[in-house]
This record gives structure tokens, C-alpha cells and sequence, in this order.
């Protein structure tokens, strides 16, 4: 599968084209990546429902874990819980671009990918660390940041 697709940056927004998912074409897919692409899709489907149980049990119950927003940080998983308690729901009509899992051992990944927003010229990008622990797959680091597309 080609990891590059349709890039957000050079289409309307509105444009009715689906963005599959995609991992990365540096070497075969792999059932490791095809296992991580699914806990992915099952965190962005909780992200994109509003399902805070969900995102919550995605992320490792560790002080150790900790997610960078757009304009927040937390350490650590309850911080991470409290901020999710009160955190705005994301806009509907996300897109996703450009997503890639590498897996970098047999129990560690890492998610990229690109989002954009309908009536958003900004560009969001997101990264996700995946550990395997004994409750499964887990988020232990995030970091969602966003730029203002070239001029």
C-alpha cells in the first residue's frame, strides 16, 4: 500500500474523495502493522464519536504516558482523563491523510498521519507511540500540533 495519498494541503476540504488509511510502503505490510492500523482506527473512531470512555482506555494507565495538544499538555494518564473530561468534542467532517505505521519492535509502533477540518486551511498533524502492555496496545505518547498551510 502507498503510504502517500491525496494530500490534505493540495485539495478542497470538502472534496468527497475518502482518504483511506494506509501504512507505510518503506517495506511490506506487515500483521503487526496491520494489528496497530486497527487499534488506531478504533482510537480515531472513539476520537471522532466523542466516546471519552474509549479514548481514555486507548491511552496506558501510566504516569508516564503523556499527550501534546494543539494548546495543552498533560502528564500522565489522569491528567490526560481530566483534560478529555472537559475537552471540546473534534468538528465533524475530520480527514485523515497521509498515515503511516512503523513498527520499530515487536511490542512498540509509531502512528503518523495528517488531518484537516471542513472550513480549516490549517493542517493538523498527530503522532502516536504504541506500546504493548499487559492490557494490550496503548498510546504512551501523543502529540497533535497543527500549521497554517504555505503560502
Amino acid at each position: 500500500m502507498n503510504s502517500v495519498v491525496n494530500s490534505p494541503v493540495n485539495r478542497p476540504v470538502d472534496s468527497p474523495v475518502v482518504i483511506p488509511l494506509s501504512v507505510t510502503a518503506a517495506r511490506p505490510e506487515s500483521a503487526l502493522q496491520r494489528t496497530i492500523l486497527a487499534c488506531f482506527t478504533a482510537y480515531e473512531d472513539a476520537l471522532r464519536g466523542g466516546d471519552v470512555a474509549a479514548m481514555d482506555a486507548w491511552f496506558a494507565d501510566d504516569v508516564r504516558t503523556v499527550r501534546f495538544g494543539v494548546a495543552d499538555e498533560q502528564w500522565g494518564a489522569e491528567e490526560i482523563r481530566r483534560w478529555r473530561g472537559t475537552a471540546s468534542r473534534v468538528p465533524e467532517g475530520r480527514q485523515l491523510a497521509e498515515t503511516a505505521v512503523e513498527a520499530w519492535a515487536d511490542n512498540l509502533a509509531v502512528v503518523t498521519t495528517l488531518f484537516r477540518y471542513p472550513g480549516s486551511a490549517s493542517v493538523g498533524r498527530q503522532s502516536q507511540t504504541w506500546l504493548l502492555t499487559d492490557m494490550g496496545w496503548r498510546i504512551v505518547h501523543a502529540h497533535v500540533s497543527e500549521r497554517s498551510p504555505a503560502p
